[in-house]
């Protein structure tokens, strides 16, 4: 019996299109109308190219029809009917993330030779990551437009200021709105708390600002949305370790073509954060508690009458604890909110062409954010006994 031709077409499926490094064999039975049988063994590779073998001897032309089912089987018959579909549905996720990836590397390899440059003029993080699809052409694109700037191509050495930079390009401002209005804003928040008591509870308020200016900075360090262009955990690292390593760093970031964030992992966020800002909190409380209370002891050899007026001094241990879960649950909580949800995801789509209203916004809600907090402090330590309001 001859072996006659080998015929190949290609099927593009809804479904099994993105499935491009799937592959399966079936094979079908398709029946002539002159009652001839033959089998054909049924291919479908990487593109969905289905190749088979006629081994019939007729030479007429034979239509074929291939029906798919609900599944993501593939079955066929003369009557166009096709059976239940395989198990594949646990790799749809994968399948659309490797999707997402290879879209990813083709924007960003593409605004690399728009731009001139190649994997090998750019930090090795950021090609690893190009590489990988993890990042889309417009992180690579704000990458090549910060390198211009002298500061920040200093910054960008750092990988902690490259993944918050690279995520938003105002992070430095928001840093300086940060810190730069902390100490005016704490300062006015103590004033409207404490009014006339605010000369004499005058240890209380520098305690309260040093805390506040040592923990501004880390206030937006770390909920800060970030690009992630760290490696992968290592293999034996534990469960724990490796769980809070998938997290994003601000529980409301949005996530990059081709990543995602399950619930639990926005909320692991939130509590990695949280014990974060508590160690913050409680270091800068015992510093800052410790300076002032090194500033009172000063003062009252000097001063006989405000030895009278400062009769106590600050209980560092309660009051650093105390700051610790203040950080870690309310600051923690708004700072969340602000950089996730108001900047990233209300803010910066609608004023993204227009930085300098952006920055402005931002300067305002900033400190309306800062000023809240101290007043929340204020009433929050009174509340716990650690401060006590004198008449």
């Amino acid at each position: 019996m001859a072996l006659t031709t080998v015929r190949s077409f290609s099927l593009h499926s809804p479904i099994n299109h993105h499935h491009r490094h799937h592959r399966r064999t079936t094979t079908a039975t398709v029946n002539h109308s002159t009652s001839t049988h033959f089998n054909l063994n049924l291919k479908l590779t990487t593109h969905s190219h289905l190749s088979f073998i006629n081994n019939n001897n007729n030479k007429r032309s034979t239509p074929l029809t291939v029906s798919h089912s609900g599944g993501n089987g593939v079955g066929g018959n003369s009557g166009g009917s096709g059976g239940g579909g395989g198990g594949d549905n646990n790799n749809n996720g994968d399948n659309n993330d490797d999707d997402a990836g290879e879209k990813n590397k083709a924007e960003a390899l593409l605004v690399l030779a728009e731009a001139g440059r190649t994997l090998e003029s750019i930090p090795k993080d950021i090609a690893a990551s190009i590489d990988a699809g993890k990042i889309p052409g417009s992180i690579v694109k704000r990458y090549l437009e910060l390198e211009k700037s002298v500061v920040f191509r200093w910054l960008l050495q750092f990988s902690g200021f490259k993944e918050r930079l690279l995520a938003d390009d105002l992070f430095l401002t928001k840093v300086g709105i940060e810190c730069g209005v902390g100490i005016f804003t704490k300062s006015a928040a103590e004033l409207e708390k404490r009014r006339e008591n605010f000369s004499k509870e005058l240890d209380f308020v520098c305690a309260d600002v040093i805390m506040a200016l040592i923990a501004d900075f880390m206030l937006v360090w770390l909920p800060a949305p970030t690009v992630s262009l760290r490696a992968p955990m290592a293999v034996n690292a534990g469960q724990v370790a490796k769980f809070f390593a998938g997290c994003p760093d601000n529980a409301f970031q949005v996530a990059l073509a081709g990543t995602s964030y399950s619930f639990l992992q926005r909320i692991g966020a939130i509590v990695r954060n949280g014990a974060k800002l508590f160690a913050v909190g409680t270091g800068a409380s015992l510093v800052g508690t410790g300076v002032t209370n090194a500033l009172i002891n000063a003062r009252k050899a000097i001063d006989k009458s405000f030895a009278v007026e400062a009769d106590e001094d600050i209980p560092i241990l309660s009051t650093s604890v105390a700051y610790g879960v203040y950080m870690s649950v309310s600051s923690n909580l708004r700072y969340q909110v602000l950089a996730g949800v108001i900047e990233q995801r209300m803010l910066e789509p609608l004023l993204h062409q227009h930085k300098l209203i952006l920055s402005a916004i931002c300067f305002a809600v900033r400190t309306g954010n800062t000023f809240i907090g101290s007043l929340m402090w204020v009433d929050y330590a009174r509340w716990i006994g650690i401060q006590r309001s004198r008449e």
